[in-house]
């Protein structure tokens, strides 16, 4: 079946895919989203897992194109659960009547670009195919689930979630043995909550996290009304900040090793006591450039981790080796105090390796240990996954993942990609996707195509494709930029180390949210400098 062709397909119905069909809406540019699940909310509708919560503050982490929006919806804790993040996304997409432009419960399987057309033909696993002139790739960059490469799996006799494909229904951990694999940031919120159910809980890891307190609690109604009150300044500040935070405190400007030990504790456990992802991040100017000052926020947070462990041993195996950062850190909830409780153990991965799942549980090269249930908290090919996952094709058959697993990652400003015309990606690679607020760069991004998708018409422009040239440049950019920073030295998924065979590449733009934004206005207010436009 090959229903009549439309403007724009939108692949995702998250954050992203709804703020999108919004704008084209608004554009009239008829566009239809399809969505694989039976639901809105993309990485929020997926990530189901016990204890999932927002590591951004919940006034800051929300759209901001709507001053209605900011002033009716009421967020009622500082990191937001989420369930409340759903019904904001679900209220979000009833308000704007949204539902209607969304066909759910189905997969793009391919999407080929048409030379002669200059339109894509996107197949669904519906056996429809839908015609467009833009495909928008609103898939995600942490939606790509991803197993660990251990033999075994399908033979566990119990049962296994991912974190990242939880089920809709509650899952009762009650008087189960269970096991959790990985300790990343769906694993450390997840294994307290199930600790208080489980009657044994295993914990295997691979590499320690880095993880703070959120201190997480309810939102006062004067916190609630000031921000409020100021919400326009606010927003205005968020998009042009370097991480698109709420910004509280001017950056700083001296070095960890400028000042005494004893400033130094001083100040790092005020940054402990703040709850916030930026506290560290932010603390003195060269914490992420000068691996001798990040040392010293590394060491600050082991002290406190054998501070809370009582068992020297689970606490040294507890303690981050790695350069603060590097690895995205963790808010948590009496993560490290679950390890004090009993029925809690924890098994060093890299003392005795996995080796595989058995019918009765996980093997290590040590032992066997026998469960009831495994969770799966092994993350997600980051980024990219989504991506080479869904298909692409573009100029003579070349498929987007053939071309990204040979050569690495590409992506002009990480909104387009030289080979793939009328393609558009929403917080691809070499944008500041993860390493910002996730909301503002996706406004960002949207925002910019809407701009760009009018101008093509205006124009009567049949096509845009990035030039290889302006990919490369960027992209060599934005490397030199990351290779200032220890962000790169870490074997983390922002470098996509957690998936073997992946090219190693720093993923995210580090230059900044403000800077970002003011390079892709100019690169469009020069006639899209960097694209190859081909009129009608």
């Amino acid at each position: 079946m090959t229903p009549d062709g439309v403007d724009v397909v939108v692949i995702g119905a998250g954050l992203a895919g709804l703020y999108q069909l919004h704008r084209l809406r608004a554009l009239g540019v008829k566009t239809r989203v399809i969505e694989a699940a039976d639901g809105v909310g993309g990485t929020w509708y997926l990530n189901k897992y016990p204890g999932a919560r927002c590591d951004i503050q919940s006034l800051a982490y929300s759209y901001t194109f709507s001053p209605e929006l900011d002033q009716e919806w009421t967020w009622t804790e500082k990191y937001a659960s989420q369930p409340e993040i759903l019904r904001y996304i679900n209220h979000v997409a009833d308000r704007f009547d949204l539902r209607k432009d969304i066909t759910f419960n189905t997969r793009v399987t391919r999407a080929v670009y048409n030379e002669d057309t200059h339109r894509w033909e996107v197949h669904t696993d519906k056996n429809e195919t839908v015609t467009c002139q833009f495909l928008i790739a609103a898939t995600g960059v942490l939606t790509a689930a991803k197993m660990p490469e251990i033999p075994g799996i399908d033979t566990f006799e119990g049962t296994s979630f991912h974190t990242g494909q939880w089920p809709d229904d509650d899952v009762d951990f009650t008087g189960k043995r269970v096991a959790v694999i990985g300790t990343g940031s769906s694993g450390v919120q997840s294994i307290p909550i199930i600790a208080k159910q489980a009657s044994q809980l295993t914990v295997f890891q691979r590499t320690p996290c880095t993880a703070m307190p959120a201190w997480n609690r309810p939102l006062t109604e004067d916190e609630i009304n000031s921000v409020k009150a100021d919400y326009p300044s606010t927003r205005a500040a968020q998009r042009i900040s370097s991480g698109g935070f709420i910004e509280t405190d001017p950056p700083s400007t001296t070095s960890a090793l400028e000042v005494s030990e004893a400033e130094r504790q001083e100040f790092f456990e005020q940054k402990w006591n703040e709850g916030s992802l930026k506290s560290f991040w932010a603390s003195y100017a060269d914490i992420m450039s000068n691996k001798e000052s990040n040392e010293k926020v590394v060491e600050f947070i082991r002290q406190k981790i054998s501070a809370i462990v009582k068992d020297p041993e689970t606490a040294r195996t507890l303690q981050p080796r790695y350069a603060f950062g590097t690895k995205r850190p963790c808010l948590v909830t009496n993560y490290y105090e679950t390890f004090n409780e009993k029925h809690v153990s924890l098994v060093d991965l890299q003392k005795t390796p996995l080796v595989e799942i058995t019918p009765k549980g996980v093997r290590t090269t040590e032992a066997e240990y026998e469960v009831d249930v495994i969770v799966y908290a092994t993350g997600y090919d980051a980024i990219t996954g989504a991506l080479t996952r869904s298909g692409i094709q573009g100029r003579n058959g070349v498929e987007l993942k053939a071309k990204w697993d040979k050569e690495g990652a590409k992506a002009y400003l990480g909104v387009a990609i030289a080979g793939f015309p009328n393609l558009f990606v929403i917080t691809g690679p070499f944008s500041p996707s993860v390493i910002s607020n996730m909301t503002i760069s996706i406004e960002q991004h949207v925002e910019w195509i809407t701009d760009c998708i009018a101008y093509l018409r205006d124009q009567g422009i049949a096509e845009i494709e990035a030039r290889e040239d302006a990919e490369l440049e960027w992209v060599t950019f934005s490397k030199m930029i990351a290779d200032f920073t220890l962000f790169p030295t870490g074997n983390s998924y922002y470098v996509g180390a957690n998936v073997p065979g992946k090219p190693r590449q720093f993923l995210p733009f580090i230059g900044g949210v403000g800077a970002y934004r003011a390079k892709c206005a100019d690169v469009a207010a020069k006639g899209y400098e960097g694209f190859k436009l081909t009129p009608v």
